[in-house]
């Protein structure tokens, strides 16, 4: 009976304590999630439902501290400050970056580590569910359609928002910064950057709207980047760094549907444009056509006068925005000096990309890399 007593007593002891330990297990999980992510368990499982672009009900956390950026979202994260909470990047290899991707250019060092959960790469859109699956994001940012954001969703079983893919200087652009901006809690900043744009915009526009077109040069936007680089056959028509300064585009009115496209020679000679501005990253191939084609270009009035400009190239896995902003200026001053004279284009570089990327000396780096402002010597 002392020993049966014993072995009940000890049972009942045993009981007790695993008893606690269960009662103390959730406090004790609660803490460590505390102490990891900054707020409380209860905190982590409020959610709240938003509409994206497409027009999807997604129940998103309402802090959201994880993300990955993919399609277009990449910059415009970066645009709005939450460079630090990607966990896992959709883009170009980290090898292949060059300034001309500017918003993955400025934060390769802080990127270098993170996982490529998805690419883009020549249109050609893919994503990686088991790496997105792997980094934990709260929300999954895309550009993409309706199908393919369901898509993602179903496969990796992580909220997904769409926003718009943002064409450069128009009001989807708009849109989509103050949605990424309420999903993410940075909708001031959402608001400061949309009037940035707006105040630089105005601007351009004002200095040069009263300036008779019989008094403006022609121009034309050729080695152009639109699914791959192009030579001087490659041009850009409705070009919103021209649309901007209401310059006096050739191309100006050939086509409403399309942003690029390519031309024969034969029609460049037959608009003969005053000035002609080739996209910096496209200049080996203009070069190599001089060589190969040189009664062609000697036919070109622009080329004769040495009125052949670069500018770096307004889209490197879609459209950036800082870039075409400073190309605006950097195109103005040389057709309305007059309008221009008080502003110097170093500073205004400096103020925009330091706006956008946080480095007011990115203007630099692209010299350093031959992608800058200036005329060119195509031989």
């Amino acid at each position: 009976m002392i020993v049966a007593g014993k072995k009940a007593r000890n049972t009942l002891v045993v009981l007790v304590a695993i008893a606690l330990a269960v009662v103390m297990l959730p406090a004790c999980s609660t803490g460590s999630q505390s102490s990891n992510s900054g707020a409380s368990n209860a905190e982590q499982k409020q959610t709240r439902t938003i509409t994206d672009s497409q027009g999807r009900e997604v129940e998103i956390p309402v802090q959201v501290e994880r993300i990955v950026p993919l399609g277009n979202t990449p910059r415009m994260i970066t645009y709005l400050g939450l460079v630090d909470k990607v966990v896992g990047i959709g883009g170009m290899k980290a090898d292949k970056v060059t300034p001309l991707q500017a918003y993955a250019y400025a934060n390769k060092d802080v990127w270098a580590g993170l996982p490529l959960v998805g690419t883009d790469a020549a249109g050609a859109t893919d994503y990686y569910p088991e790496q997105i699956i792997s980094v934990q994001p709260d929300v999954i940012l895309c550009s993409y359609t309706k199908e393919l954001a369901d898509e993602i969703s179903s496969k990796t079983g992580i909220p997904v928002v769409a926003v718009p893919m943002g064409t450069l200087f128009k009001d989807d652009y708009k849109e989509a910064l103050r949605l990424l901006g309420d999903v993410c809690g940075t909708s001031d900043r959402a608001e400061e950057v949309i009037a940035f744009i707006d105040t630089c915009l105005t601007d351009l526009s004002a200095r040069t709207t009263d300036v008779p077109e019989d008094e403006k040069p022609s121009v034309l936007g050729a080695a152009a980047t639109f699914k791959g680089a192009h030579g001087i056959e490659g041009v850009y028509v409705n070009y919103p760094v021209f649309t901007a300064i209401h310059a006096r585009d050739v191309v100006s009115g050939v086509s409403e549907d399309e942003s690029a496209f390519i031309v024969d020679k034969e029609q460049i000679l037959g608009w003969n444009p005053d000035i002609i501005f080739l996209d910096a990253g496209n200049i080996n191939l203009v070069k190599d056509d001089v060589k190969s084609n040189p009664d062609f270009f000697a036919q070109l009035a622009a080329y004769n006068d040495g009125q052949v400009y670069q500018y770096p190239n307004s889209t490197s896995y879609y459209s950036n925005v800082e870039i075409p902003i400073v190309n605006s200026y950097y195109v103005a001053s040389l057709l309305y000096p007059d309008q221009f004279k008080d502003i110097s284009f170093e500073e205004k570089a400096s103020e925009v990309f330091e706006f956008f990327l946080s480095d007011p000396n990115y203007l630099t780096t692209l010299e350093a890399a031959g992608y800058g402002y200036g005329k060119v010597d195509l031989g």
